[in-house]
């Protein structure tokens, strides 16, 4: 468990944009929350990420299957940020989220005077803390230097009243990053890994993409990506800096193999795609699990 400096407990986390921009679910997934299938309020939900200014990204709503694929064990996506805005958030989907009900937290990309303005455009509202997402494998400016996502994070939390959180890339210098932001980000996710990390030599599923637009195969996340992502989160948790919140979550096993490995909470993103419905089911077994724990502890000898 990672508390934040406003008391908020981080133990499961929805990745950024798996639940849409409001944490509702996209519209396939609406059902599913009707049902009871997926709870989003047994998470901590980061939404979307946002851009100051409208992206169109690679996202084609009548044939998403360009920029994402599945790939066996998770997917790979191209999507590029795709987001109307973060005027339009703030002013049809931000008034609208119930944030005593559903812990929420804004995931935001740009430049530092882009970040910088946007977060002090969501400092009206009831987020548990705002993501500074410096590395999106799909953006086209390649991953920023570890200089460039510091200053950024250290602006945001300059300007803002709520705590902040960096997502790293497993490509990036993440435990330089980590180390710097020591006393300014309050924890430390991680992206999706750029494809040719993990399938060094072989050709992206998105590959007509990729020579169409550049920026490389895309990104990877599931379990393809957890021996990178995993390695980062036992370093970062190693070097006893940021809190790390771990990625790549699959399966029930996956908890206790990245608490052994020092993740503070962690990360439901890939899952999404393939079982909308199994993160539910996971931390409803968690919970259960640790309820019988502490039953057990209180029983008389």
């Amino acid at each position: 468990m990672i508390r934040l400096s406003n008391g908020h407990r981080l133990d499961y986390v929805v990745a950024s944009g798996s639940l849409a921009f409001d944490g509702r679910g996209w519209l396939w997934e609406k059902p599913l929350v009707m049902a009871g299938l997926i709870r989003p309020e047994l998470f901590t939900v980061v939404l979307k990420t946002l851009t100051r200014r409208p992206r169109a990204g690679n996202l084609k709503w009548h044939k998403p299957w360009d920029c994402v694929q599945l790939v066996p064990g998770g997917a790979v996506n191209k999507v590029g940020l795709t987001n109307p805005g973060i005027d339009w958030w703030v002013r049809e989907v931000g008034p609208g989220i119930e944030y005593r009900r559903q812990a929420t937290i804004a995931s935001i990309f740009g430049e530092t005077d882009d970040l910088v303005a946007m977060a002090r455009m969501l400092d009206r509202f009831d987020l548990v803390g705002i993501e500074v997402n410096p590395s999106c494998p799909n953006t086209g400016h390649g991953l920023l230097e570890t200089e460039a996502v510091t200053a950024g994070v250290e602006a945001v939390r300059f300007v803002t009243r709520h705590p902040v959180l960096v997502k790293v890339s497993a490509a990036q210098d993440y435990r330089t990053i980590a180390r710097k932001l020591v006393g300014t980000a309050q924890a430390v996710a991680l992206n999706s890994v750029p494809w040719e990390r993990v399938f060094p030599g072989r050709a992206s599923p998105l590959r007509r993409l990729e020579a169409r637009v550049g920026g490389g195969g895309g990104g990877v996340s599931g379990r393809p990506a957890q021996a990178l992502n995993w390695r980062a989160v036992a370093e970062i948790a190693a070097d006893a800096t940021v809190p790390v919140i771990a990625p790549s979550i699959m399966a029930f096993a996956d908890l206790d193999a990245v608490r052994a490995l020092g993740a503070g909470a962690v990360s439901f993103g890939a899952i999404h795609l393939r079982a909308p419905w199994l993160p539910t089911t996971i931390v409803r077994r968690d919970l259960a699990r640790m309820t019988a724990g502490s039953t057990a502890e209180r029983a008389p000898a």
